[in-house]
């Protein structure tokens, strides 16, 4: 195991920059996710920590040796990709044998290794199968067992759980955090998905146009976003953002919303965020603001309801068994404790920590 480090990294392709000039410190044992849009340079970073791309500047060590110069194969760590890359074939025990084969280990040894690599992703009992024959999870656990059979320092996964069915991601994840857990090794696990980063990482690089936005806990990247960029993309359904105006610690839009937010110091163009769970439907007058149902949606275990006041459009969640046609005039009560505020021009967040 050890600790990646990146420092003032950046990479471009003539004039294009994908990754901005990228510092970053993933600890020996933790779990760093890098979250964001297609495009945002979360997969150039993690490729050139693999050595699959060279920085066009900046340092990048694992442990404490700069691997910069160094080729893939001499950096001691293992790649899962979106795609398995599974011999088709061979048998699942030869795929995951095969980095052991290239290591010259022999016999007994090597399929001692096999089982017990396969024992940890609850493949003992197919290790004779080839991969036509193994389901989509079947395949991506062959793909994580081969990566650890190589006992390396690091583990890269680049969208591991893109091709699987919504069921298999949610048993798919569950494994991969439980075998991160029981391995310790440090791991940069590159997604997408706002839902695969929160569930699985111990800390998240929300990243945007190449560069870092945010970087913390799950927890707090929720509930203290960095700025709008990371309000708008964390969070299902998205975080309600409104645009109006803020002076004397009170924020006011248009359709009659008034908050308090208790933040000094700043006046003029403003957005307020507050996320849905956090938005109370009430009967018309009773609210602190009142707007129109666009749409209810039952979810399962709630309702998001979608209302229209003024300009904006909010979302509330309301109880599973709550229903209103749409054009009913409805209340909206705001829990003023978890108010955001941020800066309309900077897109910074206002609120004290």
């Amino acid at each position: 195991m050890a600790e990646v480090i990146l420092r003032n990294v950046t990479k471009r392709w003539g004039g294009f920059v994908a990754v901005r000039d990228q510092s970053l410190t993933v600890k020996d044992g933790e779990f760093m996710v890098l979250l964001g849009p297609s495009g945002c340079g979360k997969t150039t970073t993690m490729r050139m920590v693999a050595g699959l791309e060279e920085p066009t500047s900046g340092d990048i060590l694992i442990g404490p040796n700069r691997v910069n110069d160094l080729p893939p194969r001499e950096r001691d760590v293992a790649m899962v990709f979106q795609s398995y890359g599974l011999y088709p074939h061979m048998t699942v025990a030869d795929n995951i044998g095969y980095p052991l084969k290239l290591r010259g280990v022999r016999g007994a040894e090597r399929q001692r290794q096999i089982e017990a690599a396969a024992a940890k992703v609850e493949l003992g009992d197919l290790l004779h199968r080839k991969p036509r024959e193994l389901s989509g999870g079947q395949r991506q656990r062959v793909a994580l067992a081969r990566a650890i059979v190589r006992r390396p320092q690091v583990f890269l996964m680049d969208e591991p759980l893109s091709n699987l069915d919504a069921k298999l991601r949610v048993s798919t994840r569950a494994e991969i955090k439980h075998l991160q857990y029981e391995l310790g090794v440090t791991t940069i696990y590159v997604t997408h998905d706002q839902i695969e980063a929160m569930t699985l990482a111990h800390r998240v690089a929300v990243m945007s146009q190449g560069e870092i936005r945010q970087l913390d806990t799950p927890e707090a990247i929720y509930d203290r976003p960095a700025d709008l960029f990371v309000a708008g993309f964390i969070g299902s359904p998205p975080m309600n953002l409104v645009r109006g105006e803020h002076a004397s610690g009170v924020f006011t839009a248009a359709g009659g919303l008034r908050a308090a937010t208790r933040i000094a110091g700043h006046r003029g163009a403003a957005m307020l965020g507050i996320r849905p769970e956090d938005v109370t439907v009430a009967p018309a007058g009773a609210g602190d603001l009142d707007a129109s149902v666009y749409a209810v949606e039952l979810t399962g275990d709630s309702v998001l309801v979608t209302a229209q006041a003024g300009e904006a459009r909010l979302i509330a969640k309301a109880d599973r068994a709550w229903r209103a046609e749409p054009g009913t005039t409805i209340g909206l009560k705001l829990d003023a404790t978890r108010l955001h505020l941020f800066d309309a021009d900077t897109t910074r967040r206002l609120n004290p920590e």
